[in-house]
């Protein structure tokens, strides 16, 4: 009975399932990967507004272990403490797939990627952190490294703009070498699939990647990988502030998209500034 209840309640739809003394206990294994697996270099934290909400996006790397994910959390936790809440979206397909694993990440503050979970959590107080890319960046190939790529996402502008918050965008770089994408090939796998191919776990993985890394040498699909110990570089970037803001806003599709516009741009400065300070 006990294990059922469990089971129920990490599901990624409450905000109190994240547990402070979880994440604390978590934190030992977090630093020593931190200091000395990814050797992870971090700057701009003078940039988070002490207190109050705020959307972080982020570009990531690395598959689905994406190691600056977790890198930026424990940074988080080192600074703010354990108290002073951040929720991670998480596809709602992880619950399927890997279960555990997303019952583990809800209790260390993964919620749903759904509208009324990020607007619960930001009228909350709490702040949000978002990757909009979803798995086609986090798998995309090791060639467009040096790119932020959202794949035209923009719920999250949409979010920015409802509950009238400031988007601070949180780079990395370094992950992508901690598994090596040579391509994405989902168009033929879905080829593949119309005529008879099952999917794993029979759910549409949206990417299909080929990739060298551990544990497998060469994979096919978005298998769990083991990273490589690569060094990790983190940047938080100053507050993107737009002109206007409010649901009305969210009508104005220009708008929406200037807005996208903006927040890609300076993300993507921002990236080239911090890959050729290297």
């Amino acid at each position: 009975m006990q294990d059922k209840q469990t089971s129920q309640r990490y599901q990624g739809w409450s905000l109190d399932d994240r547990n402070p003394q979880f994440i604390q206990s978590l934190m030992p294994q977090w630093e020593w990967f931190y200091r000395y697996y990814f050797r992870v270099q971090t700057d701009g934290w003078r940039h988070i507004p002490k207190e109050g909400a705020a959307l972080f996006v982020g570009a990531h790397n690395g598959g689905l272990a994406a190691p600056d994910l977790p890198m930026f959390m424990f940074d988080w936790f080192r600074h703010f403490g354990y108290q002073r809440p951040i929720y991670g979206l998480m596809h709602a397909k992880m619950w399927r797939v890997l279960p555990q694993m997303a019952e583990f990440a809800a209790q260390a503050g993964a919620i749903r990627a759904h509208p009324k979970m990020a607007i619960a959590a930001l009228q909350k107080g709490a702040s949000v952190l978002v990757y909009p890319g979803g798995g086609q960046d986090v798998f995309r190939p090791h060639r467009l490294r040096r790119q932020i790529y959202f794949n035209g996402r923009m719920g999250f502008i949409k979010l920015a703009l409802r509950e009238a918050i400031p988007i601070i965008p949180a780079i990395s770089w370094g992950a992508h070498d901690t598994l090596i994408v040579l391509e994405d090939c989902y168009e033929q796998a879905r080829q593949l699939h119309k005529i008879g191919m099952p999917w794993l776990f029979d759910i549409d993985p949206e990417v299909f990647p080929i990739y060298l890394g551990l544990p497998w040498g060469i994979a096919f699909g978005p298998l769990p990988n083991l990273p490589w110990p690569t060094q990790i570089h983190t940047r938080v970037c100053e507050p993107i502030i737009f002109e206007r803001y409010g649901r009305e806003t969210l009508k104005d599709q220009a708008y929406v998209e200037a807005c996208y516009a903006t927040v890609i741009r300076q993300m993507q400065l921002a990236l080239d500034t911090l890959v050729d300070s290297q």
